[in-house]
């Protein structure tokens, strides 16, 4: 006796289903990604802003004002000068590099756990439609007479006016 072989199942019955469907799909996960990413590009940004070009500027005013003009340059005492190792010094405008390096690292960090999340989710989408695609081949061999009929191919562009060329010739000869 012939073992019974199920069709499969539409996943997309029903609220769930759908659910389902909607979130297995490459775009959300796609979206997901970017935003993260963005998010940790974000802090780059915001270290560099804050940690590097905002010290400069600040110095650059300070410099240029002789340290009266602008608030945030006033609340600053004494020449500006730079410590070398980048202890915090409220009389003093540094560079702080070490926490802009570590918004780099975080970022890149992330980035990888995310490639390899995606690339993951990637992979058992793969297997799962090959699965399915196995499971549909094997439904119509155990059913051939439901298997789709392809449609006929259409002739292209190039055999259609090989078509029209060749009437054209013959109604020339008849003619004659």
């Amino acid at each position: 006796m012939a073992k019974k072989i199920k069709k499969p199942k539409d996943r997309s019955k029903g609220f769930f289903g759908e659910f389902k469907t909607f979130i297995s799909r490459g775009n959300i996960l796609d979206l997901a990604v970017g935003v993260i990413i963005g998010g940790a590009f974000g802090t780059i940004v915001t270290a560099l802003t804050n940690k590097v070009i905002m010290p400069l500027i600040n110095l650059i005013i300070f410099a240029c004002t002789g340290g009266k003009g602008i608030d945030l340059v006033t609340i600053l005492n004494g020449a500006p000068r730079f410590l070398p190792d980048g202890a915090a010094n409220p009389e003093c405008i540094y560079i702080d590099w070490g926490n802009f390096i570590q918004a780099i690292i975080n970022f890149l960090l992330i980035a990888v756990v995310l490639f390899l999340i995606v690339k993951c989710a990637n992979s058992i989408h793969k297997k799962r439609e090959e699965m399915d695609a196995k499971k549909l081949e094997a439904y119509y061999e155990a059913h051939p007479e439901e298997r789709p009929v392809p449609a006929p191919k259409a002739p292209t562009e190039l055999e259609v006016l090989n078509e029209i060329r060749d009437l054209l010739k013959e109604q020339k000869q008849n003619k004659k």
